[in-house]
C-alpha cells in the first residue's frame, strides 16, 4: 500500500498490522529518548489547509521520533493565499523531494486528487478532508479501544461502540464506522435526525435517536463535537436542548457498564456534548488518545515509507546530533 486515503481501503490484516506496529511504537513513550533511526534521510511534509492542533503536532512528533526531516506547511501566509492551486503546490513539494505528504484540506477528496492525479510521486496520507474521512484518527481510536477492551490479546469482535453527536459533519465518525466494522465491532450512530447524513443506511451500522437506550449496552462511547463552523442552517433548537438529549453527563455515565470507556476526538466543547466531570473522570481515555495518536502515526509513516524490517530492532541508537522530539 502506497497511500492511506480512506479507512475503507484497509483490510483487516492491514489494520491489524498497523495496530501491532503502533503497539511497538507506543513503548517508546516511556523511554527517556523517544527516537528511532527508521526514517533517517526521509522528508515528511505536513500540508495543512485547515487549522489543526492535535493532528498536525501528532504527525510532526511521529515523523521526528522516526528521525525524518519535517516541513510544516500552512495555507495561511503561503502562496495558496495568493491563489496557487493544489496542483502547483504538489509540484513544488515534488521538486523539494518530499517522500510523504500529510494532507488536511477543507475539500472532501483533495488527498485522493493529490495521490491519483499524477502530480507527485510522494506517499499521501489523509489527515482529514472536509466532512469525508480521517483514517488515522480512526486507527488511533481503534488502538485505544483495543488496549482497554480486547481480552486475552484478541480484537474488538462483538464489542459495541456508540458514536454520538454531529455525524453529518464528522469525518471521524465516517472513518470509525468503516474501520471498526472491519475489525469486527458493532457500531451504533446516535444523533438527532437532522445530523445523520443521507445514505447512512448503506454504512452497515445501526442508528438511533435515543442516547439513553444505547448507553447501557455500549463498551465504548465516543462523543463528537458539534461542528458549527460547517453549518449554514439550524440543525437543533438550542444548545441547551442538544445537551439535554445528546450530552454525556454524570447521570448518563452512571448507566454505563463498569468497563465502558469514554472517548472524544477533540477539540471538546465542555458543557455541550460532554460535561467536565465526565471528560475528567476515570472512564475518560481522551488524553490517552492523544498519546496513542503519535504511536499510530509513527506506525503509518514507518509502514508506508520503510517498513521492510522490524520497527524496533537492533539498531535503535540515535546519532549524537539527534535529540528527542
Amino acid at each position: 500500500m502506497k497511500h492511506l486515503l480512506s479507512a475503507g481501503d484497509l483490510t483487516r490484516d492491514d489494520a491489524e498490522l498497523i495496530l501491532a506496529t503502533a503497539g511497538e511504537m507506543r513503548a517508546l513513550a516511556d523511554r527517556p529518548i523517544k527516537k528511532l533511526p527508521a526514517l533517517r534521510g526521509r522528508t515528511v511534509v505536513n500540508l495543512f489547509f485547515e487549522d489543526s492542533t492535535r493532528t498536525r503536532m501528532s504527525f510532526e512528533a511521529a515523523a521526528k521520533r522516526l528521525s525524518a526531516d519535517v516541513i510544516n506547511f500552512s495555507a495561511k501566509g503561503s502562496s495558496v493565499s495568493k491563489g496557487e492551486s493544489l496542483k502547483d503546490t504538489a509540484l513544488t513539494l515534488e521538486a523539494m523531494g518530499a517522500d510523504a505528504v500529510v494532507v488536511r484540506h477543507w475539500a472532501s477528496g483533495a488527498p485522493h486528487s493529490l495521490a491519483n492525479a499524477g502530480w507527485s510521486r510522494s506517499t499521501v496520507i489523509n489527515a482529514g478532508d472536509g466532512t469525508h474521512e480521517h483514517p488515522t484518527q480512526a486507527l488511533l481510536d481503534a488502538f485505544t479501544m483495543t488496549r482497554h477492551l480486547a481480552s486475552d490479546g484478541g480484537g474488538l469482535d462483538g464489542r459495541r461502540i456508540a458514536i454520538v453527536g454531529d455525524v453529518l459533519h464528522s469525518r471521524v465518525a465516517r472513518s470509525n464506522a468503516l474501520l471498526l466494522q472491519t475489525l469486527g465491532a458493532e457500531v451504533t450512530l446516535v444523533s438527532p435526525p437532522t445530523l445523520l447524513p443521507y445514505g447512512v443506511g448503506t454504512w452497515g451500522v445501526e442508528t438511533s435517536y435515543d442516547l439513553d437506550s444505547v448507553l447501557p449496552k455500549a463498551d465504548a462511547v465516543m462523543m463528537l463535537r458539534v461542528q458549527r463552523e460547517r453549518m449554514n442552517d439550524s440543525y437543533f433548537p438550542s444548545v441547551r436542548e442538544y445537551s439535554r438529549r445528546y450530552g454525556l453527563n454524570a447521570r448518563r455515565m452512571a448507566t454505563l457498564q463498569d468497563h465502558t470507556i469514554v472517548m472524544h476526538p477533540g477539540p471538546m466543547i465542555r458543557g455541550m456534548e460532554i460535561t467536565a466531570d465526565v471528560a475528567d473522570s476515570d472512564r475518560s481515555v481522551i488524553v490517552e488518545q492523544v498519546t496513542n495518536g503519535v504511536a499510530v502515526r509513527m506506525a503509518v509513516l514507518y509502514l508506508l515509507l520503510g517498513g521492510s524490517e522490524p520497527a524496533i530492532g537492533a539498531d535503535e541508537t540515535p546519532t549524537t546530533e539527534e535529540t528527542p522530539a
